[in-house]
């Protein structure tokens, strides 16, 4: 068994009720607008990271970031990206099991054709009247259950 953190839309801000929460996972993803490296310092001391860029990650640090990244756990393959109406691939065709979102700040698990699409929402400062939230994946054997945590 595997568990996965997901995090998205930090925006600089990895508060600390959020960082325990993440405590104990496998391995952390954060889908994008990180907005500063030393949020993904502080992750890689939990767990190994997998991260993509969002559009408001810049400089040079930035950039070295993937736009996507695809990779399995545990016989589940996962697409990470950004922003979901930037999805570039079949999901059904390519074998993807769960793609993992952010952007729009709103937490969601949604099942839709045997895949799991999951957007952590945004623990970073608070947007709109949207909760501060994180999720996460726990994967054994193939099987995959998310969920997602206000805080």
């Amino acid at each position: 068994m595997k568990r996965i953190g997901l995090i998205s839309d930090t925006h600089g801000l990895l508060r600390p009720e959020v960082e325990a929460f993440l405590r104990g996972s496998d391995h952390i993803i954060h889908a994008g607008d990180i907005c500063e490296q030393q949020i993904l310092e502080r992750l890689n001391t939990l767990a190994p990271v997998t991260a993509v860029r969002g559009n408001n990650d810049n400089g040079a640090w930035a950039k070295r970031l993937p736009m996507t990244q695809f990779f399995e756990v545990e016989g589940a393959f996962l697409y990470v990206l950004h922003d979901l109406a930037d999805l570039d691939v079949d999901p059904i065709a390519a074998g993807v099991r769960v793609v993992v979102s952010g952007h729009s700040h709103k937490p969601s698990v949604e099942e839709r054709d045997s895949v799991l699409y999951v957007n952590p929402g945004s623990p970073g400062p608070r947007r709109f009247k949207l909760p501060i939230a994180a999720g996460e994946l726990i994967i054994q054997g193939g099987k995959v259950s998310a969920r997602i945590v206000e805080f």
